[in-house]
């Protein structure tokens, strides 16, 4: 068989066509998809600068600058990138892993377009970062809306499947660290103090020094194992955050009617930090989530720690 490359053979000649990824490829509208796809790619024109010019008929005015530049390199082809893109959320894969399994994958490259085996990388993983930026949010809801017409019309879809969308978000991660009575007592004591800052009350005493020798004391008992004096941060670390609570109650008075809303909330989550004890079922462990609920889960001999949202 006749082949461009006399040298190499034709991927479709050397691959399964009944592979999933070899059928896909063929139903995909990448004509349609390149034509809606390319206006965000294109050069932009500039409207250039005059520049004045002398010549033997008088002084003459020049535009400078405008139209389209020639420079640079050559953009990558868009079925490239956009298959690129397609196969790295199919698989789960990142920038840098897609780009070395399609150097890889003769299915990959026959997906995003290529004819002959190229035994190197297809594109820079900064390529794909760069691409998804230009892309933005309607150049992706172009592409699902392309894959799922190509599903439909593959008939591996119903349109009756698209009716209603189930989201499941009971489980949701939550930036928040691991809760020690005396790191929330001290965020608690530094979240007030700033917030009474703000509002500009004068505490009689912020307890600032003293805070951080105290969290530096406590991170040093439990490194020791020195539980009986770790005990006793906790204690002090309390008086002062219930001394700085009652001494904004007591000046927020004056304050405006919406700056006293927010206010309280704050003081009614540091008052419940301050009053817990370590055997609550419902205790708060964090200031800025109060639904925060942890959860344990065993794996063999290890213990992992699930921030979920309550």
């Amino acid at each position: 068989m006749s082949t461009p490359d006399f040298f190499r053979s034709r991927l479709d000649t050397i691959i399964d066509l009944l592979h999933p990824l070899a059928v896909l490829a063929t139903r995909m509208p990448w004509a349609s998809i390149e034509a809606t796809l390319t206006p965000m790619f294109e050069r932009r024109a500039r409207e250039g600068h005059e520049l004045e010019g002398k010549d033997l008929f008088g002084t003459t005015a020049v535009l400078a600058g405008s139209g389209q530049s020639a420079a640079g390199r050559a953009r990558l082809p868009i079925r490239l990138m956009a298959g690129l893109l397609y196969l790295k959320h199919a698989y789960n894969e990142g920038d840098e892993s897609v780009c070395e399994r399609c150097a890889q994958d003769v299915y990959f490259q026959f997906f995003c377009g290529e004819e002959n085996f190229q035994a190197r990388m297809p594109c820079d993983p900064t390529n794909l970062v760069r691409f998804r930026q230009a892309l933005g949010e309607a150049g992706v809801e172009e592409l699902l809306a392309t894959t799922i017409a190509a599903a439909t019309q593959m008939k591996a879809t119903t349109p009756t499947e698209f009716e209603r969308v189930i989201v499941d978000s009971t489980v949701q991660e939550k930036a928040i660290a691991y809760p020690t009575d005396s790191r929330l007592l001290e965020v608690a004591r530094t979240r007030l103090v700033r917030l009474a800052q703000r509002a500009r009350l004068a505490l009689k005493q912020t307890y600032e020094r003293e805070g951080k020798r105290l969290r530096r004391r406590a991170g040093g008992y439990a490194h020791a194992r020195q539980f009986k004096q770790l005990r006793r941060v906790p204690k002090r670390q309390r008086t002062a955050l219930g001394r700085v609570l009652r001494d904004i109650e007591r000046k927020m008075s004056n304050l405006s009617h919406d700056r006293q809303t927010s206010l309280r909330v704050w003081l009614e989550r540091a008052w419940r930090i301050c009053r817990q004890c370590p055997k609550d079922k419902n205790k708060l462990y964090a200031l800025h989530a109060p639904r925060g609920r942890m959860h344990r889960e065993g794996q063999s001999a290890t213990t992992v720690w699930v921030w979920c949202q309550g």
